[in-house]
């Protein structure tokens, strides 16, 4: 496994993530996969407080509470749950978000969180109090360091520019470059490190039957899955190349691939093991499809 600095921090993440979003209600089998993870050598495990209304990290903590030293445990914030539990309202104030780190923390069962992410963010946020509030919860100790998980270029630029932030999560594929036109080229300027997700593009690059996706026609997106199958050969597999893909930005610390089953496990651990694209790979990969580009929050 090659492990990756997170920003200017002194994290060094897993080259490929364990997302938990996706795991089930059986905490035993969650915690066999969690430390399987582990034990292959993916140690960056990111949840939020707003999956399974708490419950995922309650999973992620009890599997890791004798084994917290080894893992980086991030997790995010900003969505409230309703009292009557019938959903959750925006909320970046200071005053919440200081209290839901208490929560937070409890849940998974330790003192600090390594990683505290802004699950979301809007021009129209309080951001100089968000800010005030991640700084404090650093000297406080609560929290390692902080980021934002965001794919709105304009709310990126308003953390490079205010804040300490270490990293944004965002989405990006060959499907979906829109990273590309703005928001990668910043980050790395300013030695911010990039979480991505959505590697797969919802599993298209993978062989699920193609459909329209973020502007792509169904033609576009079979030739995009075509690409990546040819780029595979007979020694990779379309999800080592899928992810390789996203790998081969220097910004971008880590895949974070989300994490359900044993299936999905030994192929995220694949996905590690497999070698970089070349650049005459990546360009091929880049030259089948054209870059999107955000219409929105530009």
């Amino acid at each position: 496994m090659k492990y990756n600095q997170l920003g200017k921090s002194d994290l060094h993440v897993s080259e490929i993530s364990f997302g938990c979003m996706s795991l089930g209600e059986d905490h035993s089998a969650n915690a066999r996969l969690l430390h399987q993870a582990l034990d292959n050598g993916i140690n960056y495990f990111d949840t939020a407080d707003l999956y399974q209304q708490g419950a995922n990290e309650e999973t992620v903590g009890k599997a890791f509470r004798d084994r917290r030293d080894q893992v980086i445990l991030a997790t995010k914030v900003g969505n409230q749950g309703r009292p009557d539990g019938s959903g959750w309202d925006w909320n970046p104030s200071k005053r919440y978000i200081l209290q839901a780190v208490d929560k937070s923390l409890q849940r998974l069962q330790t003192d600090y969180i390594d990683l505290y992410q802004l699950h979301g963010g809007t021009l129209d946020d309080p951001i100089g109090e968000t800010i005030e509030a991640f700084e404090q919860l650093v000297q406080e100790g609560k929290i390692r360091y902080y980021g934002i998980s965001s794919i709105r270029p304009n709310v990126i630029r308003e953390y490079v520019q205010r804040s300490n932030i270490v990293s944004v999560m965002m989405q990006y594929s060959l499907l979906d470059r829109r990273p590309e036109e703005s928001s990668l080229g910043l980050l790395q300027e300013h030695q911010i490190s990039v979480l991505a997700r959505g590697s797969y593009a919802q599993g298209l690059l993978l062989g699920k039957p193609a459909k329209e996706y973020l502007g792509h026609t169904p033609e576009q997106v079979a030739k995009a899955a075509t690409a990546i199958k040819e780029v595979a050969g007979a020694g990779r597999t379309a999800a080592e190349v899928a992810v390789r893909f996203v790998l081969a930005s220097p910004v971008v610390a880590s895949g974070v691939l989300g994490v359900r089953t044993d299936e999905q496990l030994q192929e995220a651990i694949w996905v590690a093991k497999a070698p970089a694209l070349t650049a005459s790979e990546v360009e091929e990969l880049r030259s089948t499809v054209l870059p999107n580009r955000y219409e929105q929050h530009r």
